[in-house]
């Protein structure tokens, strides 16, 4: 598990807003756990695109995905896919910033349907629970996913976060949500990066910018408590 120092960022927020969680009334009915890209070709020892760490967030995910369910709330699960439109829309990632032998593997374990592409078997998905692909980082990039119209169809506002990466896909979809106008809550202890100053880089921005930053057990706690009742 990543060793959690953003101690300066959460002493400079506290300053600015006098409480340490903005968002401690969920409302679970309201409420969209979102498990960005946890998949075999990240989670899976050996893949091209392994996270170690992100195998240490799987039983944290669950139990936000458990609260979350029985309290009334949805879970949604994402999965890069890299589909027939890939090499023509992601031409300098591929041609810069890969190499040929990545690019040809990354291609190779998330084309669509391959075991690269499922979820890793540890993750648990219910029965109401909803899976969706997406093919940019972040699930709200334009044509990415159909992520936004569930949400309204729902009328969710407000998001947990969890899941891998927490510096690429996580931190870009909190992002976006936060522009988008949505409760963002990024789950400290649920996510995972390359190594721990990537991951605490990462917090700091969330924190200080995008998002509430809490660990499961905080989460949990404010998914549990009785929802106000507003006379």
């Amino acid at each position: 598990m990543h060793t959690i120092d953003i101690d300066d960022a959460l002493e400079l927020v506290r300053d600015w807003r006098g409480v340490d969680h903005v968002f401690s009334d969920i409302d679970p009915a309201r409420t969209a756990h979102l498990v960005i890209d946890m998949q075999n070709a990240f989670l899976e020892e050996g893949m091209e695109l392994e996270v170690p760490q992100s195998r240490e967030t799987v039983d944290n995910i669950n139990r936000i995905s458990a609260a979350l369910s029985a309290a009334g709330g949805v879970n949604i699960f994402t999965r890069m896919v890299m589909d027939e439109d890939f090499e023509q829309n992601w031409t300098i990632w591929l041609r810069y910033f890969c190499g040929d032998r990545r690019s040809a593997n990354v291609k190779a374990i998330l084309r669509p349907g391959t075991h690269g592409q499922a979820l890793y078997p540890a993750i648990a998905v219910g029965a109401s629970d909803i899976v969706i692909e997406k093919n940019r980082y972040s699930c709200f990039f334009p044509g990415a996913s159909p992520l936004q119209s569930i949400l309204r169809e729902r009328g969710i506002d407000t998001l947990i976060i969890s899941g891998t990466v927490t510096n690429c896909c996580c931190e870009a979809t909190a992002r976006d949500a936060m522009q988008l106008n949505y409760k963002v809550i990024f789950v400290s202890d649920a996510t995972s990066a390359l190594n721990d100053a990537d991951h605490n880089a990462a917090l700091k921005n969330m924190v200080t910018i995008f998002a509430d930053v809490m660990d499961t057990d905080t989460v949990i706690g404010f998914i549990e408590q009785p929802v106000p009742v507003t006379l």
